[in-house]
């Protein structure tokens, strides 16, 4: 295998649909405190009208402003799958728009993501398909390729691998691994019940309990007065 990108994998190995389960209604912003705080996708990657999916990544690599690799990859979606699309952060050229979107409601796709541009916003936020962009532009893709189908790729300043859960929400996308889902799973659950505590002090008693924060000023050896001069 020497033809470095210009590669298909046409299959690839999908998390149970038990566990892909379990992050749904996790907020992304918990889930990313888990993930040491910088697992998150760049914020200039947003929603198309609705938020929120999660399902496995479906990657696909493509040549900034060419979509060939990515008309190929639309006839190995499967229920659920997420497109995850390396454009190379390249805005300045749309890799699909209405038609392709509308193909792939009915293989019932679970949403798009795209490092790049697509058009069509309206229509395409119409369908009620999670759909996550770079920009969106008029100017149409070229479709000579090369690319990559189901490799890792790069999205948002994230590696994401075919089969990884992707996770996201109005705040924005994570990717996790699969061999790393528990892990997240049990901090996230220990940290979700930490903050509905917090939410029940601060509605019945009108406070917010963080120790922390004088312990952090404390060692910085801030000094504090009555009143200000």
């Amino acid at each position: 295998m020497n033809n470095i990108n210009c590669r298909v994998y046409k299959d690839f190995k999908r998390p149970p649909k038990e566990l892909l389960d379990r992050f749904r209604n996790i907020p992304v912003a918990n889930l990313d405190d888990c993930m040491g705080r910088q697992a998150a996708v760049n914020s200039s990657i947003k929603p198309i009208g609705k938020a929120g999916l999660v399902g496995p990544a479906l990657t696909v690599k493509v040549s900034p402003g060419d979509n060939l690799m990515f008309h190929y990859a639309l006839d190995l979606a499967k229920e659920g799958d997420i497109f995850v699309i390396d454009a190379g952060g390249y805005t300045e050229r749309a890799i699909f728009g209405e038609i392709m979107v509308n193909y792939l409601l009915t293989k019932k796709i679970g949403g798009i993501i795209v490092d790049g541009a697509l058009r069509d916003k309206e229509d395409i936020a119409a369908t009620g398909l999670p759909v996550y962009a770079k920009a969106v532009i008029p100017d149409g893709p070229w479709k000579n390729g090369p690319g990559e189908v189901n490799t890792p790729v790069s999205c948002g300043g994230r590696t994401v691998r075919p089969g990884d859960i992707v996770v996201a929400d109005a705040d924005g996308i994570v990717f996790i691994k699969p061999e790393d889902a528990e892990s997240v799973l049990k901090k996230v659950t220990g940290l979700m019940a930490g903050e509905a505590k917090s939410l029940k002090t601060i509605e019945e008693e009108g406070t917010m309990i963080r120790p922390w924060v004088m312990e952090k000023l404390q060692a910085l050896g801030c000094e504090f007065f009555d009143m200000a001069e």
